[in-house]
């Protein structure tokens, strides 16, 4: 969740209808801690201000502490964040907006179950809040525990629709395998968003999956049409083209997707495979070995830099790929073939019948 947007929230619950001396400058941490996202600049002039501030109150200004665990866990200092928000709780244990920042921090450092006791004790205080319900979903997802996480999500959307719901109880859905009603969730959510490109983008993948290039291809299409540089859109699309061989045209979509993800292996992959469609191999074998520089243990770019090698005749190179392609993935049949074909070209005919019989 955004953590600019809760920033003015304790400072509200912090203070009664007469300001005391400890919490005069709450207005300005407010206004400086909201600028820095605009005026960077402003970051350490709020930070300033913060530490006088506690200073000033003996380290007992709820606001100040809490603004202070808000940039610690923006710079990445999670745990130091963590016991800040833990000590904004001890000032005013029935503040809402401490809880849910306590429970957040320990979601990010992966202590979910600490996290879902946290957000239950945030729920005595607010029981209507969806965010909280939100936020439990995500860590019953992480817990694997799908039924409960579906739950959570459902209750977070009766209370108030948010994408972001939506997008995380599909998810669900789709770790399941229950793809019709992970669908089901992304339409409802479109009823809603009708331009969100990533739900839009997420639907098409969805439809991809299940082999449905035409309402895939359909709802990609209708992504670009809202965001036409998005990186993931337009490599799913790129993927269609791609499978019905319009490799100029599929190249044509991954060109404007290198200038926003360069250093996606998938996209490489992808392009090297047309680069591989139009007999450009060593055009090929370039894009495929920056993909798995990229990402080494990806098991396809290995398959396929083996299948570049075989058509060339480097059968060395050829059955080093298969090889590292099957230790990643063992369950692929083609991997075994193609790897008992290299080794019946470099003569080794004997381990090239196990690899027909695997």
């Amino acid at each position: 969740m955004s953590t600019t947007n809760v920033a003015a929230a304790p400072a509200a619950a912090a203070g009664g209808n007469k300001p005391v001396a400890r919490e005069k400058k709450n207005w300005l941490i407010n206004l400086l801690y909201v600028r820095q996202a605009v005026f960077p600049q402003e970051f350490k002039e709020c930070m300033e201000i913060v530490e006088e501030q506690l200073r000033e109150s003996n380290g007992m200004c709820e606001y100040a502490i809490y603004v202070k665990a808000l940039i610690k866990r923006q710079e990445g200092q999670v745990q130091e964040s963590l016991q800040l928000f833990q000590a904004a709780t001890c000032i005013n244990p029935h503040n809402v907006y401490n809880l849910k920042q306590v429970g957040r921090s320990l979601y990010l450092l992966g202590k979910h179950r600490a996290a879902i006791e946290v957000y239950d004790e945030a729920q005595n205080v607010s029981p209507d809040d969806w965010e909280i319900w939100h936020n439990k979903g995500l860590c019953h997802m992480y817990l694997r525990q799908y039924e409960t996480s579906v739950e959570c999500f459902s209750k977070a959307n009766a209370i108030q629709r948010h994408d972001v719901t939506f997008m995380q109880l599909g998810k669900v859905y789709a770790l399941q395998e229950d793809y019709k009603s992970a669908i089901d969730v992304y339409t409802e959510a479109l009823e809603f968003s009708p331009e969100n490109a990533e739900l839009l983008t997420t639907l098409g993948i969805l439809y991809l999956r299940m082999q449905d290039n035409f309402k895939a291809f359909d709802y990609l299409g209708s992504a670009l049409t809202h965001d036409p540089k998005n990186a993931k859109t337009i490599l799913a699309a790129g993927s269609i083209i791609q499978d019905h061989a319009d490799m100029d045209v599929a190249l044509i979509k991954y060109r404007v997707a290198a200038v926003q993800t360069p250093n996606s292996a998938q996209l490489w992959n992808n392009i090297g495979m047309c680069f591989f469609g139009k007999t450009k191999y060593v055009a090929a074998i370039a894009c495929l070995k920056r993909a798995l520089y990229l990402d080494p243990f990806e098991w396809l770019i290995s398959y396929n830099l083996g299948l570049v090698h075989l058509n060339t005749g480097q059968y060395a190179s050829a059955f080093h790929f298969f090889s590292a392609s099957i230790n990643l993935k063992p369950d692929f049949p083609a991997s075994y073939m193609y790897l008992a074909i290299t080794l019946s070209r470099l003569d080794d005919f004997s381990n090239a019948c196990s690899a027909y019989e695997k």
